[in-house]
């Protein structure tokens, strides 16, 4: 009887172990995104060359390939960021933030962009949806509406 409880404690305490082994509070290393697959060629290399550059940690060489990327191609969200990122690493917060807004308006649907620290920062994004701060209207008794809601007390 007392063979098996051992068993399970150990158990137990093993898969505890294990779970909290996996589990880092650090977070992960911010990387510059690659081009989508409708860029120009152009565009294509210049910023295969900047993340080249940035996973090299040379943030300057970085900067101007993703600057380059985003003279010859505004409206590429991936570019913008990545152009962020470089600024944010060199000190230009200021360069920094328009640069991560930019690239979160040019791609909303974008998780990577939009889930960055750096853009939360920034961004003055919020964690969570705003909470109303009016009263809300209930319907009243006959199909009238008042505030906070309530009939005639029936």
């Amino acid at each position: 009887m007392r063979n098996w409880r051992m068993k399970i404690c150990v158990g137990v305490y093993c898969i505890m172990m294990a779970t909290g082994g996996c589990t880092s509070d650090k977070p992960a290393p911010l990387t510059a995104l690659a081009p989508p697959p409708n860029v120009d060629t152009q565009v294509l290399q210049v910023m295969t060359e900047g993340k080249r550059l940035f996973d090299e940690g040379r943030w300057e060489a970085a900067r101007q390939q993703f600057q380059v990327a985003v003279q010859q191609q505004a409206d590429l969200a991936e570019a913008h960021y990545n152009l962020a990122l470089c600024m944010d690493k060199m000190g230009n917060q200021a360069g920094a933030k328009k640069h991560f807004i930019e690239a979160a308006n040019l791609a909303p649907g974008n998780k990577v962009i939009w889930n960055s620290p750096p853009l939360r920062r920034y961004g003055n994004v919020p964690d969570a949806p705003a909470e109303a701060t009016s009263t809300p209207v209930m319907p009243g008794f006959g199909g009238g509406a008042t505030p906070g809601g309530g009939g005639r007390g029936f």
